[in-house]
């Protein structure tokens, strides 16, 4: 899939004009003018591209599904005493985890020890 580099354009753009006098909505008006403008292609001798073509690269992407239903915990609030809701609820019903035993809040949908579903 072709993608464009926006970070690499806008670096390219920044260093040949100086623009510290500018407001910030001039300088994105004039970036896109400057991505727009005519340029030789590097691909093909005698032609001319937008000069927003020549950013584009070749990445390929792994698709990212998100599932609701499981939660693997990172371990990266483990030990934190910030584990669950942030509002501090009574323990009425003595709720805890059916697999490793861990305390949970009445509203906890996973175990935030060893991520099963509650």
């Amino acid at each position: 899939m072709e993608v464009f580099d926006g970070k690499k354009a806008a670096q390219d753009y920044m260093s040949k004009h100086t623009l510290a006098f500018s407001t910030p909505e001039l300088t994105l008006m004039r970036f896109a003018f400057w991505l727009g403008d005519s340029v030789p292609d590097p691909k093909k001798d005698g032609n001319a591209v937008p000069r927003m073509m020549t950013f584009l690269t070749e990445q390929d992407f792994e698709p990212v599904l998100i599932d609701d239903d499981t939660y693997v915990p990172s371990g990266a609030v483990k030990s934190s005493a910030f584990v669950g809701n942030a509002y501090s609820e009574p323990q009425s019903n003595g709720g805890f985890c059916s697999e490793c035993g861990t305390s949970l809040s009445e509203t906890a949908k996973f175990c935030p020890e060893c991520g099963t579903t509650q």
